[in-house]
């Protein structure tokens, strides 16, 4: 929920400090920025450390940079909180692989990492449109502060059920770097990078192309988000039991409809209804795609699950900045469509070379 808060509050959060809108642009960055150095390292920094002090301690660097933001005097505040958020956010992720597989049977980790996701899913769909709505009622601070909340819930649940998990032996760098030497690791994060950029590049500026195509309002964009929210919560529904049972074809399957979907709003998207039903298989395509990706990793490094969950996380951040940057350029240079035919591309390309790889070195 706090990743997402500044979508609905910046323009408010700008105003509170007295910066431009695009300056309180940054507060998103650099979450991103922090979050995949945090992903990529965080078991190399930390070996030894019990995983459950970690997350624990994770969670409450959320609570803290809720907090602070919500009493920041400047900008230079608000980032330095938002620089903690994303090393909380990264490390939480890098981790979340690795617990699920000792907290379930080995043949239930894609389910396990579906309830996880299933977080993120509601969250996408609750997160902006709640923030908009109590902003307007308590104000921006509030809203954060609400967030402060909702982490502090979440840290006296995890107290409460979490065991202790010992670290894997070899978690150190040399672990990192005997994951980034593999061949099919290597694959897979192109794949990966694909998948996740192009998904970003075509997202980040569905609304121009929305209303270029079908002339759609205001209300009815929303409307469009929200079957694309739901659409995306019933593709993580559905990832989970796949990717223990069938996972070649949850590879395969997901960021293949995904790419179909951003295609089918292109092509069939002058309609009302050829583009909520574009939209909704985009939605239900990423939906399935982290669970998907998380247990390929899981499946092809399962003696390094804390390396590859990160240098999975580590790429997705990385993709939605190469995604909303080479979409605004396919925008400015190329047409408001060609976001939705490179991305779609790049998804379909990305499902074709996941699949091809072997599951373990």
């Amino acid at each position: 929920m706090s990743e997402f808060l500044p979508a609905s509050l910046l323009p408010l959060l700008a105003r509170g400090v007295a910066v431009s809108v695009g300056e309180a642009g940054l507060a998103v960055s650099v979450t991103a920025f922090a979050g995949a150095l945090s992903a990529l390292f965080i078991s190399a920094v930390l070996p030894r450390a019990d995983r459950r002090r970690v997350m624990l301690g994770l969670t409450v660097l959320a609570v803290l940079s809720d907090v602070v933001v919500a009493v920041a005097p400047n900008l230079v505040v608000v980032l330095a909180a938002r620089l903690l958020l994303g090393v909380a956010l990264g490390g939480f992720w890098a981790m979340a692989t690795a617990m699920a597989a000792n907290l379930v049977h080995p043949d239930h980790v894609g389910r396990a990492l579906t309830v996880i996701n299933s977080g993120v899913a509601v969250a996408t769909v609750a997160a902006v449109p709640l923030g908009a709505w109590l902003a307007g009622v308590w104000g921006w601070r509030a809203v954060f502060l609400l967030g402060a909340g909702v982490a502090l819930l979440a840290l006296l649940v995890q107290a409460a059920t979490l065991p202790h998990v010992r670290p894997a032996p070899g978690s150190g760098l040399r672990a990192l770097g005997s994951v980034l030497r593999s061949g099919v690791v290597l694959g897979g994060l192109l794949a990966v990078l694909l998948i996740f950029s192009g998904h970003f590049a075509g997202f980040t500026y569905v609304r121009p192309a929305a209303q270029a195509l079908s002339g759609i309002d205001a209300g009815g964009f929303a409307i469009l988000l929200l079957v694309f929210g739901v659409a995306n919560l019933l593709g993580t529904t559905a990832s989970g039991p796949l990717a223990d049972r069938a996972p070649r074809v949850g590879v395969l399957l997901f960021p293949a409809v995904l790419g179909v979907g951003m295609l089918g709003v292109l092509v069939a998207g002058h309609t009302t209804a050829g583009l909520f039903a574009a939209a909704a298989l985009w939605g239900f395509g990423f939906g399935g795609v982290p669970t998907t990706v998380l247990s390929w990793g899981a499946r092809t490094e399962p003696a390094r699950l804390e390396q590859i969950g990160g240098v999975i996380v580590t790429v997705c951040n990385l993709a939605i900045a190469v995604g909303a940057f080479v979409g605004g350029v396919l925008v400015d240079q190329v047409a408001v469509s060609g976001p939705l035919l490179g991305g779609g591309v790049a998804a379909i390309l990305g499902a074709l070379v996941l699949t091809s790889l072997r599951a373990r070195r």
